[in-house]
């Protein structure tokens, strides 16, 4: 259904320019033309779309810390007036504009050989409507040709609605689109490349 996740805090915009402000002082920053974070939705227990989020930024500090920010204003489902529902009885953007992830990278990662693809599980903190947990993430990160490191999540991580208080906003969401159902686990998905900052 229509909720995410894949991917979470409460930010207010004077927060977010301050986010992006960090992430500019990072070792790697997140190429949001080439990522994307996708959550998949099911209604009438048959009907399975595909989401994602046109906004990305995020970067990866000298000590591992890593930072992916998502404007949830930036919801993209193909349809507008979804688009519109999804922002403000889903998400309720106006209080919680975007949803940030967080990790802990490891040296080793962000040292590999150019070509070299390593299989690998890193905690995910996922920051959403207010509340937060963390997730066991399989991911396969590679260093690309061009230096940079892409990070694919390999297995989806299964997000549910009620553990960020948006079980009510979807139940909304189904009256308002007259569906008999919307499921409230969410599979997210996605894929991030950060390159090395250049002064």
């Amino acid at each position: 259904m229509k909720f995410l996740s894949k991917t979470a805090v409460a930010l207010t915009s004077v927060a977010l320019l301050s986010s992006a402000s960090q992430f500019a002082a990072a070792d790697w920053e997140l190429d949001g033309e080439r990522s994307t974070v996708q959550f998949m939705s099911v209604k009438n227990a048959s009907v399975a779309e595909l989401h994602h989020f046109r906004s990305i930024t995020g970067g990866i500090s000298d000590t591992g810390a890593a930072q992916v920010a998502l404007d949830l204003d930036s919801v993209e489902t193909l349809v507008p007036i979804r688009n519109q529902r999804m922002r403000e009885l889903l998400f309720e953007t106006v209080r919680f504009p975007a949803a940030m992830l967080r990790a802990e990278v490891p040296e080793s990662l962000s040292a590999l050989p150019i070509g070299e693809t390593r299989d690998t599980a890193i905690e995910v903190e996922v920051d959403l409507h207010g509340a937060k947990q963390s997730y066991i993430a399989e991911v396969l990160v590679t260093r690309l040709s061009d230096g940079g490191l892409q990070v694919v999540i390999s297995e989806p991580l299964v997000v549910k609605a009620a553990d960020f208080g948006l079980d009510g906003g979807i139940e909304i969401l189904r009256e308002v689109a007259g569906l008999q159902s919307i499921s409230t686990a969410v599979p997210v998905s996605g894929q991030l490349v950060f390159v090395p900052e250049t002064d």
